[in-house]
């Protein structure tokens, strides 16, 4: 039963039906950790998205991730390589060929984001590239994830950057 002093705890009252359940936001993150691993996997092994998309579905435990959202991640970063690597240049001290494979997954998925995604603050984006690179990346690979993305998301949102920064 639910206590009439809603902001008291009472063990007793019953649970939302999501309690325990991860947030979109968690699901996402999962997402994106998942089509890091994929992008990699895709780029050093040149397997077909299909193939890397039903391996990591087997492989992979899917409860707490948007599987949604790790399949456009998949599918869209690949379809838009060409004008995502292009966008990346100017902000690179190198080229595209000498990055890292694990910090080039990260620039990709949030270059693709950036672009792609305009549902997804900026911010989020570049925070959340900066842990993926914590994650996978090597020691300081975060620090050259965040310096790309500052450069790179005034240039691909340049409106909402400046409506952020007043």
């Amino acid at each position: 039963m639910i206590s009439d002093e809603s902001d008291r705890f009472n063990p007793r009252d019953p649970k939302p039906a999501d309690a325990g359940k991860p947030s979109k936001s968690v699901k996402r993150r999962e997402a994106r950790q998942l089509a890091t691993q994929a992008l990699y996997q895709w780029h050093m092994a040149k397997q077909s998205l299909n193939e890397i998309e039903a391996q990591f579905r087997v492989d992979n435990d899917f409860s707490d991730v948007d599987g949604a959202y790790f399949r456009e991640i998949l599918h869209g970063v690949p379809a838009h390589k060409t004008e995502i690597d292009k966008a990346l240049a100017p902000c690179l001290d190198l080229t595209i060929e000498e990055l890292d494979p694990v910090e080039l997954a990260v620039l990709r998925l949030s270059t693709w984001e950036l672009m792609q995604r305009v549902d997804v603050p900026y911010r989020v984006v570049i925070n959340e590239g900066i842990e993926l690179a914590k994650i996978f990346g090597s020691t300081d690979g975060h620090k050259f994830v965040n310096g790309v993305l500052d450069k790179l998301a005034p240039r691909l949102r340049e409106a909402e950057v400046k409506a952020f920064k007043r």
